[in-house]
């Protein structure tokens, strides 16, 4: 029983330094300051960024992706109604 309490002892010596080096690292004083304003405005600008670009990189996307069907179908069916009429040369 005696060891027990000498190892509890021994423990909590142990235990003492090390939650004083991890309570003073750098982390543990951002997770008790808790987050910087102007750290998360600057995120919350560029997320909206992020996200205008995405939407101009989708719409772009759609644009391309009707523009190629339009000329695989002139290129499947060349006599069809999207095809562009040839003009004949005149005659001389």
């Amino acid at each position: 029983m005696l060891w027990l309490l000498g190892f509890v002892l021994l423990l909590i010596a142990l235990l003492i330094p090390i939650l004083a080096i991890v309570l003073d690292s750098p982390v543990a004083r951002n997770l008790i300051r808790g987050p910087d304003p102007r750290l998360i405005e600057e995120i919350t600008r560029r997320l909206q960024t992020l996200e205008d670009d995405v939407s101009n990189l989708e719409h772009s996307v759609e644009t391309l992706r009707e523009e190629t069907q339009f000329v695989q179908r002139l290129l499947e069916k060349p006599d069809g109604p999207d095809s562009p009429r040839q003009i004949s040369p005149p005659e001389s």
